[in-house]
Formats: structure tokens, C-alpha cells, sequence
């Protein structure tokens, strides 16, 4: 009786081992890499409207060599709703390729729309093409149920698998909001969705993802203003539109918080946060890509519906830069 007892006992704790492995195996992929400052890149556009490819890669390298790692294009900064499908793909690319010239630099691909069949196949396009990692808003104009965000992201994740996922909340831009409770459970059930970018401005929100998110999941600001708070209450970094303007400084801000000096965070930031701020006066990437004409960085074209920023908002980014 006490040989049943002790096969049994050795079964069941087999079993048991087993069942825990298991969990491990769906454990959210862990990206070593994934932490920091990433810039929401903008997409220079010539007079004409076309894409000016050769401003393009140096405002990729620019970011690199002041110390941001994590490019993202086609992004809402990078206008990517007024580019068509064959455009979205060579900026993708010439990040990449770009990317591919310095160590550590890594690609985070606007993939997203609100058609989850067309961001499938938009996001194992740029997975062919070289892109790291894949930045997926959350669907604008439909407005789903929370369980329609669930079905939506795990029908990406399941179709483009081992792929790293970003989702991305943005509430002012879709008009709907992805709960903390579904970004868990997308979270939980989806293991190569391995990170948030959480703009939606609710703290007690964000501080739920932080605290019940699985082990490996990253949380990342999308808004730069509130990034230092965030960070320090367990955030991992920042998706930024500040740093297309002020690359060093911005990253520089974000590592010193993740280090735990905040003292110098809290100088920095208070530094630059009028910018921070001001670049959301009117649409974003109008403020920016203004601020970046003044610095000698690109030509002010935005696609329609957007417009450059009127005088009013060009009087207070002049005094801001001035200030700088």
C-alpha cells in the first residue's frame, strides 16, 4: 500500500510539474530590449506631399546617436492614416534599414487600423521586411466592446505568432477605452502581446496594469508629460513625440528615472515639460513638426486633414524654443 501510495504521490507531482511548466511556456515573451525611451517618429513630407526618404533616415539616425534605441514609425506622430499601404512600407523599411547600421537599435512598426484582417496582414508584412516589434492601436471609429478589443487583439496575436505586439490605448484618438481588466487578460492570454502603450491619462488605470500584469509585460507612457510619475510608479519607459525635437535630453530624462536618480528626472523634466506640453496645443504632429522646421530639421508639410499651426500656437512655440 505505501509503493501505491508513494507512484501516486510521484504522479500526481508530475502532473502537477507539468501543468506549472506549462504555464511558463504562455508566460509573455521577455524582451530584454524593451525599456526606455522610443520616439513615435514624425514622417517628413516634401512641398508636393511626397515622403522625403533622405530626410527621413537622417532624423532615424539623429535619434540614435543621441541615445534613443526604439524607433517607431507609422505611428499617429508619423501621420500614418494618410499614407497608403506601399508608403507605411518603405518608411518601415527605411527605418530598418537605418536601424540595422547601429548595435541595439530596434524597429517599432505602426501596424494598427480599425479592420483586424488588414492589420494581420499589415503586420506580417512588416515582420518580413525586418521590423522588430509591431505598435497596434486600439480600432478608431468602430468603437468595440471590451470583449470586441479582446477578440480583435488575440486574432492578431494568434495569426502573426512569436511576433512581439504593442497595444496601444489612446482613447482621445479612438474614442473608446481598452479597460485595465482586458489589457490583462489580452495580456494573460497572449504571450507575444508583451507590452502597452497606455494613453489614456487615468492613473488609477495604469497603476491596475501595472500592479496585474504578468511577469515580462511592459508598460510604456504614451504620454510625455506624465512619463516621470508613471516610471516611477513602475512604468518602463515612453513612447515619445517630444523626442523628435529633443532626442538626447528626452531619453536622458527616461533613463535617469528608470535608474532611480530623481533628482536629476525632475530637473530635466521640468526643463523641457513646457515642450512636452506645448506639442499638444493643437493636432499632433503640427506642433512638432513646426518646432522642428525652427531647428532646421524638415520641411513643415502635413498631409490633410492637417494643417500647420496657426500663429497664435507659433507665437508660443517660438518663446518656448527661445526659453530652451
Amino acid at each position: 500500500m505505501p509503493e501505491v501510495l508513494h507512484i501516486q504521490t510521484v504522479f500526481y507531482f508530475r502532473v502537477f510539474s507539468f501543468v506549472q511548466w506549462a504555464k511558463i511556456i504562455v508566460m509573455t515573451m521577455r524582451l530584454n530590449w524593451l525599456k526606455g525611451c522610443a520616439t513615435a517618429l514624425v514622417t517628413p513630407f516634401r512641398k508636393d506631399g511626397s515622403v522625403d526618404d533622405e530626410c527621413f533616415k537622417s532624423l532615424v539616425e539623429r535619434q540614435i546617436k543621441n541615445g534613443v534605441k526604439l524607433l517607431v514609425p507609422c505611428g499617429t506622430t508619423g501621420e500614418s492614416v494618410t499614407m497608403n499601404e506601399d508608403e507605411r512600407l518603405h518608411v518601415i523599411k527605411m527605418a530598418v534599414d537605418v536601424a540595422k547600421q547601429f548595435k541595439g537599435a530596434k524597429v517599432i512598426a505602426g501596424t494598427g487600423s480599425n479592420n483586424t484582417a488588414a492589420t494581420i496582414d499589415f503586420t506580417t508584412k512588416v515582420r518580413r521586411i525586418g521590423a522588430n516589434m509591431a505598435l497596434v492601436v486600439g480600432p478608431y471609429y468602430n468603437k468595440p466592446t471590451q470583449q470586441g478589443y479582446f477578440a480583435h487583439f488575440k486574432e492578431i496575436a494568434t495569426s502573426v505568432k512569436n511576433f512581439p505586439i504593442m497595444l496601444y490605448n489612446v482613447p482621445g484618438r479612438t474614442a473608446s477605452n481598452i479597460s485595465a481588466q482586458t489589457q490583462i487578460k489580452i495580456a494573460e492570454k497572449c504571450p507575444n502581446v508583451v507590452a502597452t502603450k497606455e494613453a489614456s491619462g487615468d492613473f488609477s488605470q495604469i497603476m491596475e496594469i501595472i500592479r496585474d500584469r504578468p511577469k515580462n509585460f511592459r508598460v510604456f507612457s504614451g504620454d510625455d508629460a506624465i512619463t516621470l510619475p508613471m516610471i516611477a510608479a513602475g512604468a518602463d519607459g515612453l513612447v515619445s513625440v517630444c523626442s523628435n525635437e529633443i532626442p538626447k535630453e528626452t531619453s536622458q530624462m527616461v533613463e535617469a528615472v528608470l535608474s532611480g536618480a530623481y533628482t536629476k528626472a525632475r530637473r530635466l523634466h521640468y526643463k523641457i515639460l513646457d515642450l512636452m506640453e506645448a506639442n499638444f496645443i493643437e493636432a499632433n504632429p503640427a506642433p512638432a513638426k513646426f518646432v522642428m522646421q525652427e531647428m532646421g530639421l524638415l520641411e513643415n508639410n502635413l498631409r490633410l486633414p492637417l494643417v500647420p499651426v496657426t500663429a497664435a500656437s507659433r507665437k508660443k512655440l517660438k518663446a518656448i524654443i527661445d526659453k530652451l
